[in-house]
């Protein structure tokens, strides 16, 4: 399809940052912003009122956009296990909301779920597979998917796991490896925790080719690498030539984390990946990617992109 007027939730987030940097040549973006301030060339900023339907219908009507990208949310883990009421307000009815909207004015709608459905016991996780929530971020994650797709029969879900640069204000998974072991400092990582990561602009060039050929319901976009939270963090280092012998082995057992997680959240993307005729990638690719965004400016920018 050609140019598109796209509209993305949770703007100061490091996944809409990433997707408004990767699709801003392409496309007319618009970031919408809630509490902190965004500032990204290229894109332009708005104000939503995700908790009503119909103020956020007026608004969708005023912008008009050809697609909306839900990513806003409660991200961290432990904070939905401590605030639940939060987490299922910002996870699912939000969500709810939103797809609610889309429908009601025909805009095609990608919405952002989560690998941490899971129990871990029998990973890598097709589409298929039965849910079983571990804790309250993933049982809100659950949730919004199930209210999205009975909201917007038409709404593409996609399960993922991503990464890549953040702000100021929120470190990425990457960003904390990288910056740590740029300062000599040993980081201990997790080697019995699986996943398939993505570079965040993958997952965005592939959520949209996914949507432009019709595609809706459930589909995993994950790296085509199942790697442990510790090989991940030894790889990310080899690449950027960084000391590999502060990457230290650790164990989930033996961490305090509060909420429970899963030990194995990988996806299979096949369905993806035939539908699209291509591989996603894996993190040799998008490590090479990630350097040349950092040498091109794109971390950087996103430093000072977000601000109080």
């Amino acid at each position: 399809m050609g140019r598109q007027r796209i509209l993305i939730t949770g703007g100061s987030g490091l996944l809409a940052l990433n997707w408004a940097c990767c699709m801003r040549s392409e496309h007319e973006i618009h970031l919408a912003q809630h509490v902190r301030r965004i500032n990204l060339r290229g894109v332009q900023v708005t104000s939503l009122a995700l908790d009503s339907v119909e103020t956020m219908s007026r608004q969708l009507a005023r912008i008009r956009p050809d697609l909306v990208v839900h990513t806003a949310g409660m991200t961290s883990v432990d904070e939905c296990e401590r605030h639940p009421d939060m987490a299922h307000h910002a996870n699912a009815i939000l969500a709810r909301n939103v797809a609610e909207v889309c429908a009601r004015l025909g805009i095609r709608l990608i919405h952002i779920s989560t690998d941490h459905l899971f129990d871990g016991k029998n990973g890598p996780y097709t589409e298929d597979a039965v849910p079983k929530p571990l804790n309250a971020y993933a049982r809100t994650k659950l949730l919004a998917e199930q209210r999205v797709m009975k909201a917007h029969a038409g709404a593409l879900v996609i399960r993922t796991n991503f990464f890549g640069w953040g702000h100021a204000l929120r470190r990425s998974f990457s960003d904390w490896i990288l910056y740590s072991l740029r300062d000599d400092q040993a980081l201990t990582m997790f080697d019995d925790v699986f996943f398939t990561p993505i570079l965040a602009d993958r997952l965005a060039d592939a959520a949209h080719r996914l949507a432009d050929l019709g595609a809706k319901g459930v589909y995993n976009v994950a790296g085509e690498d199942r790697v442990s939270k510790y090989e991940f963090a030894l790889r990310l280092a080899r690449a950027f030539s960084l000391p590999e012998v502060l990457v230290q082995h650790g164990r989930i057992a033996a961490s305090r984390l509060l909420a429970e997680r899963p030990r194995d959240m990988s996806l299979d993307s096949t369905e993806a990946r035939k539908l699209l005729g291509a591989n996603m990638g894996g993190t040799a690719e998008f490590f090479d990617a990630l350097r040349r965004q950092d040498e091109g400016g794109r971390r950087e920018e996103l430093l000072a992109a977000v601000s109080e």
